[in-house]
Parts: structure tokens; sequence; C-alpha cells
């Protein structure tokens, strides 16, 4: 309790006797005009930052997105210390231990919903350490995700048969893509709708970004996703093995194919996994990943 107190003591009526000597932390949505500043925050771990950068590279700017997400940025003597994507997701960036309390009260205190906290793991959970008095109960918080990064051809051969989904395929990756969410997350994309799950993953095959290896049978054995694509970085997602095939030793293989493919788009992969898979972590470092740093989820 103490340290928590001494984080977030600025706002506490217990504290307002004691000055900041450095001054008060300001928030506010950033617009065109941050964009440069907020690139130099990117730039300083382009793996960890790399859905912010690939939003960055998208849109050309820092302002808010068409579809409604919005960047809030915290500064201190006007100069951009730290941020945090509010969209469907929160995603925080250049969050510390000095400012993640601090910011998750500002954004508890301004309503926003959302369905996850993804990032780093001292910055989502030290986020968390204050939003969570505004928000509703998560239903499972993953406080260690190693994130794993390949920057050279994989160790291992690629599987052969593993290819990009064909855009007349969308059928056929569906029900894979539904059953690697399900469970991850614990309940079904379909619930409520289906139409933005499937235009979701319809993107991802229109944009290349999808890998697949089916069997004689035309079921799918294997399937990737790249959810997250800089110029600099490709985040690997959504990997599944159809139970029917799980335990062959097939993973690695695959993996090694979806490295490939990806350093065409990126020199770097990374992907972030839930520590206790120790079976995927072995697979993936027999392709060639380590282990660059810890990712922490929380969903909603």
């Amino acid at each position: 309790m103490a340290r928590l107190l001494a984080r977030v003591a600025p706002w506490l009526p217990l504290a307002k006797s004691a000055a900041d000597p450095e001054g008060p932390w300001s928030f506010r949505v950033l617009g065109a005009d941050d964009t440069r500043d907020l690139w130099s925050i990117v730039n300083t771990d382009p793996v960890a930052n790399v859905f912010i950068a690939a939003h960055l590279e998208a849109m050309g700017s820092a302002a808010p997105s068409p579809a409604g997400g919005e960047i809030v940025g915290m500064f201190r003597h006007g100069v951009l210390r730290a941020a945090c994507w509010a969209g469907v997701n929160l995603v925080p960036i250049g969050v510390t231990d000095e400012t993640g309390a601090i910011f998750g009260d500002h954004l508890g205190r301004s309503g926003r919903s959302f369905s996850s906290i993804f990032g780093l793991s001292e910055g989502v959970m030290d986020l968390w350490s204050t939003l969570e008095d505004y928000g509703g109960e998560p239903f499972d918080v993953r406080p260690s995700q190693p994130l794993l990064v390949i920057d050279s051809e994989p160790l291992i051969d690629a599987a052969p048969d593993l290819r990009f989904t064909q855009s007349d395929e969308l059928d056929l990756l569906l029900p894979a893509c539904a059953a690697m969410f399900e469970e991850e997350v614990g309940y079904s994309p379909f619930i409520g709708s289906s139409e933005h799950y499937r235009r979701r993953v319809a993107t991802l095959i229109g944009k290349r970004h999808s890998l697949v290896a089916t069997g004689d049978d035309g079921e799918v054995v294997f399937k990737a996703e790249l959810g997250t694509v800089s110029s600099q970085v490709a985040q690997i997602q959504g990997v599944w093995v159809n139970p029917d095939h799980r335990g062959k030793g097939l993973s690695a293989a695959y993996m090694a194919g979806v490295v490939v493919a990806a350093r065409s788009l990126a020199p770097t992969v990374s992907l972030y996994v839930n520590s206790y898979n120790a079976r995927a972590i072995a697979a993936y470092k027999r392709v060639g990943f380590e282990q660059q740093d810890t990712f922490a989820t929380i969903l909603f």
C-alpha cells in the first residue's frame, strides 16, 4: 500500500501539501502536431511499440483515426513523456513505474470503455494498479507473457506446405480462427454478430498477412497471422495447430515458415506468448526466437 500511495500521491488529498518539484502532469488527446514527438517514444523500442508504429505509418499522423481510436498523451512541462492508444483496446507506450498509476487514474476518470489492455508488462500493470478502481472486473489478467524476437533466418527448415491464405478461402479459415480465439480468450468471437470478426479475418487475408497449411482432405492443419506490421517489425498472432495434429512436432517448422514470410515484410519478427505455454515457447526457441522483454494482457 505504501508503494502505491507514493506513486499515486500527486492526486491524493493527504499529499496536496507536498508540491511536486518537477511540476504537474497534464493530459490531452494527441493531434497531427504531436506526431514527431510520438515517434520519438515509439522508436525507443520498435518491437514493443509496433502497434503504435503501424498506426502512425498507416495514418501518417498521431491525430485520432476515422474509426474513432485516439492516442492520449501524458505531458510534463509541455514535453510528451508517455502515451496510450485508446480505442477498443488500451495500448500504453513509454509508461513506467513513475507514470503508470497516474496515467491509469486519468484514464479511469475519463470513463473510457475497452475490451483489453496490452503492452509491456511494467506499463500495463502499473496502469492497471489505479485504473482497476474505475473499470469492470477482468476475466483474465496475464502479467507475464514473454516477448520473443528473431531478426535472422530461422534455425530450422520451413515447412514446405505453408502458404499465404487465398482470397477465396475465408470460409475455410474462419472456423480455425474462431477455434483459436475461443481457446485463447475463453469465448466465441461470434457472440452477438459474426460480421466484425469475419471482416477482420478477410482483411488479414487481403493484406497477405494470413498463412495456412492444409491437409490432403482440405482441412486446416496450421494457421497464423501477421497481426501487426510496421516497416521494422512484423508481430505474429493467432498461432493455431489443429488438435488432430498436435503432438506431432509440426509447429516449429510451420513457425519457421511464418518467420520467412514475415521477414519479407519487415526485418524483425516478434510474438508474445503465455508464460505457462512451455511447449509453444520451446518450439519458438527451436526456430530461433529469443526473449527480449515481457508483455502483459488484461482481458474484459
